[in-house]
């Protein structure tokens, strides 16, 4: 009754400029409103790729408690609609987590409205086909990785970069199982270079016939973990300077192939206890 009643002044609201307003909308514990856009030309025309997103909690796909919507007003066929978004997902809401927990309430779509006076792309291929996909990416990472930076009480974004994987799955359970370490993440907090909570949490991966010897460690680019222990050149001081920082990559070179994944996450924070041992449904 009460999403009916409001049905008709929402309507009636309905505005090309309210996408503040959406984005403000559809905020829980998020601590400010999320969104992107591009703009690039096509035989003269202005075309435009603008996106809102929400999220802060409960951030780990498959059905986290993120809402993405995107939109552009170019032409695209269905199909093709669906092959941008299943990309760009899977590049950026799909490689982001805050706690590695889910619900039940996740939604991100694409939508063409077709106002723009241009060729309707029904390949996956050409110039505008490239070009508004470039700016499909980049909303849809800019508005992904905004979800990050909004986490519940985070005080870093981390970048965890994990290369030389035998295949991509093993690079990505690889990246999660270091993002989701309650014992690495609370390191992240204190700002304390612990190679060996980093290397536990690759151990424990899952990965198959591990060869640790060819494992190295990075903090942004510092090596502080050689061949699966304590590079001999690596000191303390080098590894706090960068736990210092806001924005931190932990680069995992795991020597076994050619395939690489990078996932987005963040700390773990006394703050973040005390929103979720708050929290009230």
């Amino acid at each position: 009754e009460k999403i009916e009643g409001a049905l008709q002044a929402a309507l009636d609201d309905l505005s090309e400029n309210n996408w503040a307003e959406a984005a403000t909308g559809i905020m829980t514990t998020d601590t400010l409103p999320k969104g992107a856009s591009r703009q690039f030309q096509h035989d003269g025309v202005t075309i435009t790729v603008t996106g809102i997103s929400k999220g802060a909690g409960m951030i780990r796909p498959n059905m986290a408690t993120m809402l993405g919507y995107i939109a552009t007003d170019a032409k695209v066929a269905p199909a093709v609609l669906k092959d941008l978004l299943l990309d760009g997902a899977n590049k950026s809401f799909n490689r982001i987590t805050i706690d590695g927990d889910t619900s039940t309430n996740d939604c991100c779509m694409l939508i063409a409205t077709g106002k723009a006076d241009v060729a309707e792309v029904t390949e996956t291929r050409g110039p505008l086909f490239d070009a508004l996909k470039k700016a499909v990416f980049e909303v849809c990472m800019e508005v992904a990785q905004a979800i990050v930076r909004d986490g519940e009480g985070a005080t870093k974004f981390v970048t965890v970069q994990v290369n030389g994987g035998g295949n991509h799955q093993e690079c990505l359970d690889v990246g999660y199982a270091v993002a989701h370490s309650p014992l690495i993440k609370t390191a992240l907090f204190a700002s304390d270079p612990n190679w060996g909570r980093i290397l536990a949490a690759v151990g424990r991966a899952g990965v198959p016939n591990l060869d640790v010897s060819l494992i190295d460690v990075y903090l942004d680019d510092v090596c502080i973990a050689s061949k699966g222990g304590r590079n001999a050149t690596y000191t303390e001081a080098q590894g706090s300077a960068v736990m210092a920082q806001e924005e931190i990559t932990i680069r995992i070179d795991l020597g076994r192939g050619d395939c690489s994944e990078t996932i987005w996450t963040t700390d773990l924070s006394h703050e973040y206890v005390k929103i979720n041992a708050e929290y009230r449904t």
